[in-house]
């Protein structure tokens, strides 16, 4: 059940972009044991069950400050293909279970690693989160529309694009990898560099001279007429698209607007007053009306929807986007396979709720177990 079936990887629990990562390889097959810390398995157990990042694997309880907690990950390591952790730089280390150690256990063992700013460089041990680590690669700045502060984009440019899913791909490549060398590495998956990498295609434009640094000024970035969302009569909002010419013609059409005359759609000084125009059409009509003129169309549109209206659109539950495992709906594992099915496992843990299980299927013996237990080592 996924192309990753078989193998074994340990999840050193952290928060956000690690746990991503963890949950993208469990939904591929792999078998994740996530070790939590000792006092994590009495934390909140309604807010475990609903942490939908960290479903599809169990969980040990470990107590990590315990010479014999450390033993037990390491003899854990000895059979896992990867592990991957999301502390500041120097804190498995301290553990004692930093990479030079792990690899001498297990010299096949893929070791990833997920910060914000990297393991080295003058800012590897500082603070932050998902908006300044976007805020320094770059792509904030071009956030938002002019005139206005930069916008964050919610925490998924940093923390899941550039960092869970970064961390995700560069398991996978090393696991790959290890199939012809036989050997492990660490992986270094930096928030900083990841959501640098998304910006790839706008650094050409701005090299090229077609993109401007001044944001809301753009094609893409809300400059524009033809790509932007509106709001409907309803309140509501919808969303064009309509950058080719072929599209674009589309959208006059079906908006009234070709029977007007208008400057050329790549005319940047008219780009804001053809905006308000815009604003003043899609307001006539409710979000449902426009959809009825405009979805499955080539004028690139989609209603805007919540959360809450995401799962219900019918094009989301003929693909079966969403899933409700428990009536707790969430995101279906993606991408597809034609062959290797992706399918969600198990539901998530609660913390320590493995314990026993996990430790004998991966080779403890039940009076090592109840030893390790009797020194709490394990909970």
């Amino acid at each position: 059940m996924g192309p990753l079936q078989g193998m074994k990887i340990i999840e050193i629990t952290g928060i956000g972009p690690g746990p991503f990562a963890g949950m993208m390889l469990a939904d591929m097959g792999a078998e994740i044991l996530r070790i939590d810390r000792a006092h994590q398995a009495s934390a909140d157990l309604d807010r475990a069950r609903n942490d939908y990042l960290s479903r599809g694997r169990r969980s040990i309880a470990v107590d990590l400050k315990n010479p014999e907690g450390i033993d037990t990950v390491l003899r854990l390591i000895e059979r896992a293909d990867g592990l991957f952790e999301g502390f500041r730089p120097g804190v498995m280390e301290r553990l004692g279970l930093g990479p030079d150690v792990c690899l001498e256990r297990n010299p096949g063992l893929v070791y990833g690693r997920m910060t914000g700013f990297g393991q080295d460089g003058p800012l590897a041990h500082a603070a932050g989160h998902d908006i300044n680590y976007i805020a320094l690669s770059g792509a904030l700045a071009h956030i938002g529309r002019k005139g206005h502060p930069p916008t964050p984009p919610l925490n998924l440019v940093g923390d899941f694009g550039g960092g869970g899913m970064l961390l995700a791909f560069g398991m996978v490549c090393a696991l790959l990898e290890r199939e012809r060398s036989g050997r492990g590495q660490v992986v270094d998956a930096a928030m900083v560099d990841g959501s640098a990498l998304l910006l790839t295609i706008l650094h050409s434009a701005f090299q090229s001279g077609s993109w401007s640094a001044e944001r809301g000024t753009n094609i893409l970035d809300s400059g524009s007429h033809f790509y932007d969302a509106y709001e409907t009569r309803d309140g509501k909002w919808i969303s064009i698209g309509s950058i080719e010419p072929q599209f674009y013609e589309e959208l006059l059409e079906r908006t009234g607007l070709s029977e007007e005359t208008l400057p050329p759609q790549m005319d940047r000084s008219s780009w804001e007053s053809m905006s308000e125009r815009m604003a003043d059409v899609f307001r006539t009509k409710t979000r449902d009306e426009w959809c009825e003129i405009m979805e499955g169309t080539d004028v690139c549109f989609a209603p805007v929807l919540d959360m809450g209206e995401a799962p219900e659109h019918p094009h989301n539950k003929a693909r079966e986007t969403f899933v409700s495992p428990g009536g707790r709906t969430q995101a279906a594992p993606a991408p597809r396979f034609s062959r290797t099915e992706p399918k969600l496992s198990l539901p998530p843990p609660l913390p320590g709720a493995h314990t026993d299980e996990a430790l004998r299927e991966w080779g403890f013996e039940a009076d090592e177990i109840n030893r390790l237990r009797s020194a709490k080592a394990i909970h």
